[in-house]
């Protein structure tokens, strides 16, 4: 497994706080996001190394396994998941060179055996070699459940508010999980059956999906209502008129704006926002701040019209 430098792909230091690393993420995620860099493969395949260091780094517990382990705590992980009996495990020469050859289960449960079942190397395995002892030494597995797995999967925010698919492969399978419209950043898709195997026949755990809503350049969510700004020229403010307000449909909205429209006033479009998980009929409000253009490059006339305008007001 190929190793990367998580602290170096967010570009902080191995001391940096969790503010920090999540402050370089989001930094990282909006300049790299695929809907910014639409034929950049070199954008995209960062994008990926972005989302999979923060999902390391932004977790405390792995974090410190990643510390501890460096390039092999993604493969003790695994281990531990499967139950410690699941699939091969690479053993070796570790740091000092020695060749690696893969080992089966059984294989492995006869080392143990052979180092008396040392408690050491029990408790590095995850304990996952127990079992009843009877006759000679002979071990009788204990049925168990298999473990789950946590897969991170980043979605845009256009796809969570429209909904999305994600094709993944298991065991030379294709698996193809369906995200309901409305995800949030921490929800979790449930598909059963789908993680590691159980021992002795027992059940397989389940596969979830943590999703993480990426960052957008021009809408801000929070919960299911969305904020953004809408650029409105000066005289549209100042008498009044209609303004287009892109939506996440791909459409656009038109905003009756009063005359005297001041910069910075917050229109409220009611059920304009985004859907709600698992209420495909209920959606959030749509929140639209004015941002007052200024005209620029006058023309003389124009200038004189403003210093007429100037004039007459300070007579009032």
């Amino acid at each position: 497994m190929e190793y990367k430098d998580y602290y170096k792909i967010l570009g902080v230091g191995k001391d940096a706080s969790d503010k920090d690393i999540k402050a370089a993420y989001r930094k990282l995620a909006r300049k790299l996001h695929p809907d910014l860099n639409p034929n950049d493969k070199s954008a995209q395949d960062k994008f990926k190394d972005v989302n999979e260091a923060y999902e390391v780094l932004g977790d405390a517990e792995k974090r410190k396994k990643y510390n501890e382990l460096g390039a092999n705590w993604q493969q003790y992980e695994q281990y531990q998941r499967g139950g410690g009996g699941q699939g091969p495990f690479q053993w070796g020469g570790g740091n000092r060179g020695g060749q690696y050859r893969t080992v089966s289960p059984e294989e492995l449960e006869e080392m143990l055996a052979g180092l008396g079942g040392s408690d050491f190397f029990r408790t590095f395995f995850g304990g996952g070699f127990g079992g009843d002892t009877r006759g000679g030494g002979a071990r009788t597995a204990r049925p168990r459940r298999g473990e789950d797995i946590e897969q991170p999967v980043a979605v845009s925010l256009e796809e969570a508010f429209r909904g999305t698919t994600r094709v993944l492969q298991k065991d030379g399978r294709r698996l193809e999980v369906d995200i309901k419209p409305g995800v949030k950043t921490g929800s979790r898709v449930r598909v059963a059956g789908q993680g590691y195997g159980g021992s002795s026949e027992a059940a397989a755990g389940d596969l979830y999906l943590n999703i993480e809503v990426q960052p957008h350049p021009t809408y801000e969510r929070r919960g299911d209502d969305l904020y953004t700004e809408a650029p409105v020229d000066l005289y549209t403010a100042l008498l009044g008129g209609e303004v287009r307000v892109p939506t996440l449909k791909g459409g656009q909205l038109l905003l009756k704006l009063p005359p005297e429209t001041q910069n910075g006033k917050q229109f409220r479009l009611a059920g304009k926002g985004m859907p709600k998980l698992h209420e495909p009929n209920a959606f959030g409000d749509l929140y639209v701040k004015v941002r007052v253009m200024l005209p620029a490059n006058l023309s003389d006339k124009e200038r004189k019209l403003f210093r007429e305008l100037v004039e007459l007001r300070q007579k009032v």
